[in-house]
C-alpha cells in the first residue's frame, strides 16, 4: 500500500516499524464546542483508513486525542455558567456521538491532556536540559533556532519565516518564531510545575501522547492540512530535539472542507454542525469519499443532494440483495466467485494508490448494477452469494454499510405471503402484509 506523505511530497509505500501492525495517530478536537463537517472530514478518512488497513490483514493501534485543558474552553466555561471539566466532558461526550453518527468506529485509543501532566512537564524538562527551550519568567519556550533543519515539513526555512511570517513578537522571548511549551495561567485549572503553576502549551500535548501509548516513532501521523504549520512542524521539533526522531514515518493530511467557497469556520459562523446534518450521515461520507482525501471540497446543499442519491441507489441494491438471500438462505460467507474477486482486487488497486476513493466508489458502483441486474434476471444463487460478500465487505470499510438483521421464521412467512400477494395483484392484502413487516422492524 502507498500514502502520500507530506514530509517528503512523495507517494510512498507503508512499511510497518512491527511487522504486521500499524500505528495511526491523528490530532483530535479541542472540546469547547460541536464539531462541524469540516472538522468530521479527518474522523472520516481516518477510519476509512483503519478499517482498510484491517481489511488488508493489519492489526490497527489507532488514538485521537482530546485537548481537554484550553482557553476557550476555559472561556466557554464562563458563558454556560458550568466548569471547565464539566465543560469538557460534555464536548467529549458529543464528539463521541457524532463520531457513532458518522458510521466510525469509536474504538480508538482517546488520551487527554489532564491525564497527561506529569509526562508533559518531564518532557519539557528533557527540552531544558538539552538547551532546547528556556525559561522566560513564569514560561517555558521551544527555541527555534536550536534545530537547524526547522520546517522540514512545511518546507519553509527559518529565515524566511523571519521575514514573511506573522510571527508574535514578545519581549521574553529570544525569536518572534519560538513557541510555548508552558505558559504561566493563574486561572481556571491549572498546575504545579518548576517554572509557575500554569498549563502546557498546545503544540506539546501530542508528542508526549505519543510517546506515552507508543514509546517511539509511529507509522502515520496526520490531522488536517492547517494543521502542518505550525502545530505539526512544532511537534517534528520538539520529537527531534529530545528523541532524534520526526515522530512518524508517513504523515498524512486531509484536504479542507469549505463552505461553498468559503472556509467553514466556527468564528465565522457559516458551519453546519455534524449533528444536525439532515442527510443520512453514510451519504455525508460518500460525499467525502467521492473526492481524493487531499484535495479541498466545497460543500454545497447541490452537491450533498447528489451524493444522497447515489447512496440510496447503493443502499436500496444491498437491502434488496440481502432481503433475497435472507428469504432463500442463501447466505455463506465462504462463496467467492472470479468475477467478485476481481472486483475486490480493482477495490484494494485503487485504495493501495494513495486511498483513492473515488475509484473505489466507482467499484462499489459496478457491483450495484450488476446486482441489480441479476436480481432482475435469472438470479444465480452462486453469484448473488459471491457479489453481496464482496459487497458488504466494501461497504463496511468505506462506513456505508447497514446493520441488517435477518428475519425470524414468522417474517419470513409474512414476507413470502406479501410477495405472493403482489403477483396474485392482490393488492389490499400485499399492502396489509407490508404494514405488518415494517412493524416488526424488516426494512424493505
Amino acid at each position: 500500500m502507498k500514502l502520500y506523505n507530506t514530509y517528503t511530497n512523495k507517494i510512498e509505500e507503508l512499511k510497518p516499524i512491527k511487522e504486521n501492525t500499524v500505528t495511526i495517530y491523528y490530532c483530535g478536537p479541542t472540546v469547547y464546542n460541536y464539531i462541524h463537517i469540516g472538522n468530521a472530514r479527518p474522523i472520516v478518512f481516518f477510519d476509512t483508513l483503519k478499517k482498510y488497513l484491517e481489511h488488508k490483514g493489519y492489526k490497527v493501534i489507532m488514538a485521537s486525542n482530546f485537548t481537554d485543558i484550553n482557553e476557550k474552553i476555559l472561556k466557554q466555561s464562563e458563558i454556560e455558567g458550568i466548569s471547565e471539566m464539566e465543560v469538557a466532558e460534555k464536548y467529549i461526550n458529543a464528539y463521541m456521538s457524532d463520531v457513532r453518527f458518522l458510521n466510525a468506529d469509536d474504538s480508538f485509543l482517546k488520551p487527554r491532556v489532564t491525564e497527561t501532566i506529569p509526562e508533559i512537564i518531564d518532557f519539557i524538562k528533557g527540552l531544558i536540559d538539552v538547551g532546547a527551550a528556556y525559561k522566560s519568567g513564569g514560561d517555558v519556550y521551544y527555541r527555534v533556532s536550536s534545530l537547524k533543519n526547522y520546517g522540514q515539513l512545511s518546507n519553509r526555512k527559518t529565515d524566511e519565516l523571519i521575514q514573511g511570517a506573522r510571527v508574535e513578537v514578545r519581549e521574553e522571548k529570544e525569536s518572534g518564531l519560538d513557541f510555548a511549551l508552558w505558559k504561566e495561567f493563574p486561572q481556571g485549572i491549572n498546575y504545579p510545575s518548576p517554572w509557575s503553576v500554569g498549563r502546557p502549551g498546545w503544540h506539546t500535548e501530542c508528542c508526549v501522547m505519543i510517546h506515552k501509548l507508543f514509546g517511539g516513532m509511529i507509522d502515520i501521523h496526520g490531522g488536517g492540512a492547517d494543521l502542518i504549520f505550525p502545530h505539526h512542524e512544532n511537534e517534528i521539533a520538539q520529537n527531534e530535539s529530545l528523541y532524534h526522531n520526526r515522530i512518524a514515518n508517513i504523515w498524512v493530511h486531509n484536504g479542507r472542507l469549505n463552505f461553498g467557497q468559503e472556509k467553514m469556520s466556527k468564528s465565522l459562523g457559516n458551519v453546519i454542525w455534524t449533528k444536525d446534518l439532515k442527510c443520512d450521515p453514510r451519504a455525508f461520507r460518500l460525499l467525502l469519499l467521492k473526492a481524493s482525501y487531499r484535495n479541498v471540497v466545497s460543500y454545497t446543499d447541490e452537491l450533498q443532494d447528489q451524493a444522497s442519491v447515489e447512496f440510496d441507489k447503493i443502499n436500496t441494491a444491498f437491502h434488496k440483495l440481502f432481503l433475497y438471500l435472507d428469504v432463500n438462505n442463501l447466505f455463506d460467507d465462504s462463496v467467492n466467485t472470479e468475477e467478485s474477486n476481481n472486483f475486490m482486487k480493482k477495490f484494494d488497486d485503487a485504495n493501495d494508490e494513495d486511498m483513492n476513493t473515488p475509484n473505489g466508489v466507482t467499484v462499489i458502483n459496478d457491483i450495484v448494477k450488476e446486482v441489480n441486474l441479476e436480481l432482475r434476471g435469472k438470479k444465480n444463487p452462486e453469484r448473488l452469494v459471491s457479489l453481496y460478500n464482496t459487497l458488504k465487505e466494501m461497504l463496511y470499510v468505506y462506513g456505508l454499510d447497514s446493520k441488517l438483521e435477518r428475519m425470524n421464521e414468522e417474517n419470513r412467512k409474512l414476507y413470502n405471503d406479501w410477495n405472493l400477494a403482489r403477483q396474485n395483484k392482490d393488492f389490499e392484502k400485499a399492502d396489509e402484509l407490508r404494514k405488518q413487516l415494517i412493524d416488526s422492524g424488516v426494512e424493505l
